[in-house]
């Protein structure tokens, strides 16, 4: 018997996108340490409805019904926004 999780499907596509735009090469020169990344993910969660599942088999099905452009579009617009935002006023000194 499997053993039950819970996971937060938009969570896992930010953190993956999240990574994904810092390492692209619009964002070159924002800080990618922990902190900024945490703090980019953070808001752009906090903008983004959360998608809970207990199994592997509905992450899949969540995952497949959110892998489409217009929910990507505002996934992106959202970390976009956080990645400003964290520009802006990172919480550390440079």
């Amino acid at each position: 018997m499997e053993q039950p999780l819970l996971v937060n499907v938009t969570e896992e596509i930010v953190r993956g996108l999240v990574n994904f735009l810092l390492y692209g090469n619009d964002y070159q020169t924002f800080c990618h340490c922990e902190q900024c990344k945490l703090d980019v993910t953070a808001i752009a969660l906090n903008a983004l409805p959360p998608r809970y599942v207990t199994s592997p088999q509905w992450r899949d099905v969540v995952f497949n019904e959110m892998n489409t452009p217009e929910s990507l579009e505002e996934i992106n617009k959202q970390i976009i926004h956080a990645i400003h935002i964290v520009g802006r006023k990172p919480k550390h000194s440079k």
